[in-house]
C-alpha cells in the first residue's frame, strides 16, 4: 500500500465501483424497477461496498481502515445474497447473476487480500497527505 495515494488506486475500489454501476443497471430492469426495496438494498450493499473502502482509506490508523474493509467485504455478502432474490423474481437472467455474482465474489476476494497485506504490514498511523502545509 506504500504506492497508494488516493482511494480511487485501490483495485478493490475499482471492482466496487464496476459493481456498483453493474447493480445499477441491472435494477433499471423491468420489473426489478418496481420492487423498490430490493432495487434500493440492494443498490445500498454496492455503494457500502465503495464508501467503506474509501472512508477506510481516508481514517487515521490502520486498524480503523481493516475495520472499514470488513464492512465492505460484509456489503459485497449482501448483494450476492440480493442477487439471488432478484434471480428467484425473475428480475434478472441467469447470465446476469452470474456476471454480478463473480463481481461481487472478486471484489470480495480483493479486500480479502488487502486484509491480510495490512495485517501482515503494520503500521501504527497512517497519514496521506505527508506534504500539506497547515498554517494556523
Amino acid at each position: 500500500m506504500a504506492g497508494i495515494t488516493r482511494f480511487e488506486e485501490i483495485e478493490a475500489w475499482k471492482t466496487a465501483r464496476q459493481l456498483t454501476n453493474m447493480i445499477y443497471g441491472l435494477g433499471n430492469q423491468a420489473g426489478f424497477n418496481r420492487d423498490f426495496g430490493l432495487r434500493d438494498q440492494i443498490r445500498r450493499a454496492g455503494v457500502s461496498v465503495m464508501s467503506n473502502i474509501a472512508e477506510g482509506f481516508e481514517s487515521r490508523t490502520d486498524i480503523q481502515f481493516i475495520n472499514f474493509l470488513g464492512i465492505a467485504k460484509a456489503s459485497a455478502g449482501e448483494a450476492r445474497a440480493q442477487l439471488y432474490v432478484a434471480l428467484d423474481q425473475n428480475y434478472i437472467a441467469e447470465e446476469q447473476f452470474k456476471d454480478a455474482y463473480a463481481l461481487t465474489q472478486t471484489c470480495a476476494r480483493q479486500i480479502s487480500k488487502f486484509i491480510a497485506y495490512l495485517e501482515s504490514n503494520p503500521r501504527k498511523r497512517r497519514i496521506s497527505d505527508d506534504e500539506a502545509d497547515y498554517e494556523v
